[in-house]
């Protein structure tokens, strides 16, 4: 794997990650709905990445088989051990079950037991550590100390980060005039990921991110310098309630990113209303941030061509009635 100081991967690493992916995944599609576009207004072509169409719901599955697919055959009969909210677990316990790989998932207590059903049914054995997603990262590298598991950190693995750039080189090769991608951020491995394919293909379209603003540490890094944790995570999107700042990540954000917002959970929440009248796809929280923020961005964005990516759609009953019901 290639690295440098402050990238921690290099664009023929997503194009060997996206060899390794071939045989269990296909492109997912890139879609425009002129409802959508109308909504958004300013002559904005909007292009949506339906990730949501993967067979676990979500782009993370990228992740987990671009590295589960390098193991060596010892770490392969070890098993691997990850923590997740939900999507992460999801994309590490198919990939498990696709090349027999033994996978232990580590979530908060009290998380979604939606999610929990859908990583189990997998085949994955289930662990409940930790108030929080960050809390139970600390239980997963507890049980590679003790059981010699390899941990499959959901952002900071450069294998990680190559199996999400995978995403956006698909993008770019379905719509190379693009302009402009908005992408949503837990950890930074889908927006770090699109920033070292951009490089390579497109320098001059720009990449922006958005946090939610309940969960938005790496955002507020951002814009400070200072990478500094938050004291917690508090927002209805699971794909975005994390509160590090992750080293691998961090300096490429900084150095790479045209902009980056915060969102409230009320933006996210009427990007995924809007999402669910003009083209009837279900999202779940992450996967309605990036239109969140290009409602916030789109007067700059003016008449451009501009990608955001439908991340996921494992959104669970309560919370998209929440969602419909305008209760949120």
């Amino acid at each position: 794997m290639s690295t440098t100081t402050a990238w921690p991967i290099v664009f023929d690493d997503v194009l060997a990650a996206r060899e390794r992916l071939r045989p269990f995944l296909s492109p997912t599609p890139l879609r425009r709905y002129p409802a959508l576009d109308r909504e958004v207004g300013h002559d904005l072509r909007v292009y949506l990445k339906h990730e949501n169409h993967n067979p676990t719901g979500a782009f993370k599955i990228r992740n987990a088989l671009a590295v589960m697919t390098a193991l060596d055959a010892a770490s392969r009969r070890r098993g691997v051990v990850a923590a997740t909210r939900g999507n992460h677990g999801l994309g590490l316990a198919w990939a498990g079950a696709e090349l027999g790989i033994p996978v232990t998932v580590v979530v908060p207590r009290g998380n979604n037991p939606e999610k929990n059903e859908a990583i189990s049914s997998l085949g994955a054995t289930l662990v409940e550590a930790g108030a929080d997603y960050d809390e139970a990262v600390v239980a997963a590298e507890g049980l590679v100390r003790e059981r010699g598991l390899t941990l499959v950190h959901s952002t900071n693995h450069p294998l990680v980060i190559a199996g999400a750039g995978t995403l956006a080189l698909e993008i770019l090769e379905q719509q190379p005039d693009l302009d402009a991608l908005v992408l949503g951020v837990g950890g930074g491995s889908q927006a770090v990921g699109a920033l070292t394919v951009v490089r390579a293909l497109k320098p001059t379209a720009a990449v922006y991110a958005v946090q939610a603003r309940g969960a938005a540490a790496i955002h507020d890094a951002w814009h400070s310098g200072v990478a500094r944790a938050a004291a917690s995570a508090d927002t209805f999107a699971d794909g975005l309630a994390t509160r590090g700042v992750y080293a691998l990540t961090f300096e490429a954000l900084r150095a790479g990113l045209a902009g980056f917002v915060a969102v409230e959970d009320a933006e996210l929440a009427a990007a995924l209303r809007l999402l669910l009248r003009t083209t009837h796809n279900l999202v779940e929280g992450a996967g309605a941030a990036g239109l969140a923020a290009l409602l916030r961005l789109r007067a700059g964005l003016a008449g451009r061509r501009v990608a955001i990516v439908l991340s996921g759609g494992n959104i669970d009953l309560e919370t998209l009635r929440r969602v419909v019901s305008r209760e949120l």
